[in-house]
């Protein structure tokens, strides 16, 4: 179970990993549905939030000519997000535009109350939506 917590957690950072396959497996090794979508949920929103503190942590370099970012794409960031808003942290579940979301957040400084409530609601939709699919459709194979 440790090890979901963990294949979460680093998948939800900006490095890469799949950690719904994991999930899987343990559910077709008859561990508890229950604890698996907690152990997912919990480690992949705390991954996340490390993105949220990179993004806060990251703007104090926003003058350094090695920051990944130019004025003009952070300006053009801020006026997406600023227009979509923090709901848009709904999305973080989703492959490639999910992690950029949450270090965005982090740049613009949501608080992370809100930052929490949204990531853990879009990231134990998915493990539940993961769950039901392993469910309907692994349990021949399992």
């Amino acid at each position: 179970m440790l090890s979901l917590f963990m294949v979460a957690l680093l998948s939800a950072t900006l490095l890469p990993g799949g950690s719904e396959v994991w999930l899987a497996r343990l559910w077709c090794l008859g561990e508890p549905m229950g604890m698996l979508w907690a152990m997912a949920t919990a480690g992949n929103t705390l991954g996340s939030l490390v993105n949220v503190a990179l993004g806060r942590y990251a703007r104090r370099f926003q003058d350094r000519r090695w920051f990944p970012a130019s004025p003009a794409g952070l300006a053009r960031a801020e006026r997406w997000y600023r227009r979509f808003g923090e709901w848009s942290l709904l999305a973080s579940w989703a492959p490639v535009v999910g992690d950029p979301l949450t270090v965005l957040a982090g740049v613009l400084r949501l608080p992370w109350w809100r930052a929490i409530l949204l990531i853990a609601l879009a990231k134990g939709a998915r493990y539940a939506v993961v769950l039901s699919l392993a469910q309907a459709w692994l349990a021949p194979l399992c």
